[in-house]
């Protein structure tokens, strides 16, 4: 591991559960709208039927709370069969403005992590999401200051990485991805001649699960916390 990161000069950060606290707020969102909806459904059947039509809207609303509420009303209008009152929809408007108001719970040590690596390296934000909510977020964190670049992806494979690399004039082979999910910040990332370091979160959400066959021979490293990627860059100096 000593020299596994000799050759880096820029290190790409996933924002969402990696930066700051994300994904259980849309855990509670689902809670509320089960609760809302629980005399047409049951809990369960409301979570699947809710994740079903958020990946169906994905190609239409992209990544974010403003998708995510779209598609809960729409589930409400399906389950109601269209008979959902004003007041059950206002809720749940009311529930997306909550949590795009959030206050910013950034992740144990990640300002000391960025205040440390910017120092030698160049640091950006690669991350999915709603393009004026990750701005309001990255705004609101404090942390823009370390960062060279932000980029908001509308997906995150294979080819939306390369574009990226080359768009900064940045060799594959210089490039760290740290991120929580496997599926959009680690695996694109093996699989274009980068390295790319897992800091796995409490919570994922089912779309970024990935099986261990799909995850099987990439070759990256998982920590516990982000202040454990300090420890392999320090080793190299």
């Amino acid at each position: 591991m000593k020299n596994k990161y000799n050759n880096i000069k820029v290190i790409g950060f996933d924002a969402d559960d990696t930066l700051w606290v994300n994904e259980t707020y849309f855990r509670e969102a689902e809670e509320q709208a089960g609760r809302l909806l629980s005399h047409y459904e049951t809990p369960n059947k409301i979570d699947q039927e809710l994740f079903k039509i958020e990946i169906k809207n994905l190609p239409t609303y992209g990544y974010g709370v403003k998708g995510f509420v779209l598609s809960m009303i729409e589930l409400a209008l399906e389950l109601s069969n269209g008979t959902v009152s004003n007041q059950v929809i206002a809720e749940m408007l009311k529930i997306g403005k909550a949590m795009i108001n959030k206050p910013i719970e950034l992740l144990d040590g990640v300002e000391d992590v960025l205040k440390q690596l910017s120092k030698d390296y160049r640091l950006i934000v690669a991350t999915k999401g709603d393009l004026l909510d990750q701005e309001r977020k990255l705004q609101k964190s404090g942390l823009l200051k370390y960062f060279h670049h932000i980029e908001v992806l509308s997906e995150k494979h294979d080819i939306n990485y390369k574009q990226l690399l080359k768009r900064l004039d940045i060799e594959p082979e210089a490039f760290l991805m740290v991120g929580n999910s496997l599926k959009s910040d680690i695996l694109p990332l093996v699989s274009i001649g980068a390295q790319a370091i897992h800091v796995p979160f409490h919570t994922t959400w089912q779309h970024e699960t990935v099986s261990k066959k799909e995850a099987n021979g990439a070759e990256y490293k998982t920590v516990k916390s982000l202040t454990e990627i300090l420890d392999f860059f320090s080793a190299n100096k």
